[in-house]
């Protein structure tokens, strides 16, 4: 049998990148996250991959390689996903500035460990706000410079199996002699909210504790959610006494998808840190009078059913694992395209 490629997730989060790694037929022998609880959700589903729980800027690079036989420039794919909250969209209100985060700079710190470990391929994925930042222009630079060809594009997920709304800035860079196109990653059928959630059971029915995390609201919270139609509906079409006050004077104002239900036969809305939270965006049950649960959050970021959140990390952190990782599906896409190219 052909030799597995070796791949390395950096800031790998709770292993959305690894899982799709996997599926592609990936060797992951290592993967770094700095948050202790984070990163063991990653060793909870990952046992074999040597997990480094430490900030990736005091990191030794050399212990990414060398304890698995490997040395500089015998890494096949080099994955990852720096931290994106200071270039998101919704964080720069729209403005063409990052807003200052000194997580920010963990790009510039991509760079280093590709010059250091010198890899066949690499593979980083980011919002889109990073492509109009000047450190994602001189990570391009510096990959050029160490003769690295490129293709980077914004992708829309739910072309590969992802069944949300959620753009995606790919970079993929290759000196295998082979010119990368991320255009060429595979897309599949679309998939919809009821194809990932339609059949679970109620949650006061599971056995599974991560489908009964679900936010608890209030009497008027929960009269909103009630008189929200079924299948879709949105804040707009509520009665004038549940309307929220900074919503009274225009129902346009502030962000539509707030209070809103998704639709069974559409995608969901982004899945993000505030997904279990209806005042956060479209994030209400498309039938049921409640918010999505944590589960519901992971299945429709492509997680498998069996994938292990740790029920008592509660609603905010399991959350902003979900929200923060790559879907595995995308993941596993663009991971098959890399390998071809190796």
């Amino acid at each position: 049998m052909k030799k597995q490629p070796i791949a390395v997730d950096l800031f790998s989060g709770c292993g959305g990148m690894t899982l799709g790694l996997k599926k592609a037929g990936f060797n992951v022998v290592a993967a770094v996250e700095v948050d202790k609880k984070i990163a063991q959700t990653y060793k909870d589903n990952h046992p074999k991959v040597k997990m480094y729980d430490e900030d990736i800027r005091d990191l030794d690079y050399n212990k990414l390689i060398e304890p698995f036989g490997l040395k500089r420039g015998d890494l096949d794919l080099l994955a990852g996903c720096p931290p994106c909250q200071g270039f998101s969209r919704i964080r720069r209100l729209n403005q063409p500035e990052a807003k200052p985060d000194d997580r920010n700079d963990l790009v510039n710190n991509y760079a280093s460990i590709v010059e250091a470990l010198y890899p066949k391929t690499v593979m980083m994925e980011n919002v889109p706000g990073l492509e109009r930042d000047t450190r994602f222009e001189e990570l391009r630079k510096k990959l050029e410079k160490m003769g690295y060809k490129i293709s980077r594009a914004v992708l829309r997920l739910e072309n590969y199996g992802v069944p949300q709304r959620r753009k995606r800035l790919v970079l993929i860079a290759t000196r295998t002699g082979k010119s990368p196109n991320v255009d060429d990653i595979k897309k599949v059928p679309q998939r919809t909210v009821r194809d990932a959630i339609g059949r679970l059971p109620l949650p006061e029915d599971s056995e599974n504790p991560i489908h009964k995390l679900i936010l608890k609201s209030g009497e008027v919270v929960r009269r909103r959610i009630a008189a929200i139609p079924k299948d879709g509906g949105s804040r707009s079409e509520l009665p004038d006494d549940l309307v929220l006050p900074c919503h009274r004077n225009s129902k346009s104002k502030g962000f539509k998808d707030v209070y809103g239900r998704m639709s069974w036969d559409n995608i969901s809305p982004t899945i993000t840190c505030g997904c279990f939270n209806p005042s956060k965006g479209r994030f209400i049950h498309p039938e049921q009078n409640r918010p999505i649960s944590i589960y519901e959050a992971s299945l429709l970021q492509t997680f498998p059913k069996n994938y292990k959140f740790n029920p008592e990390y509660g609603l905010t952190l399991n959350a902003v694992m979900i929200g923060n990782a790559l879907p595995p599906k995308f993941a596993e896409a663009a991971a098959k395209y890399v390998k071809k190219l190796l």
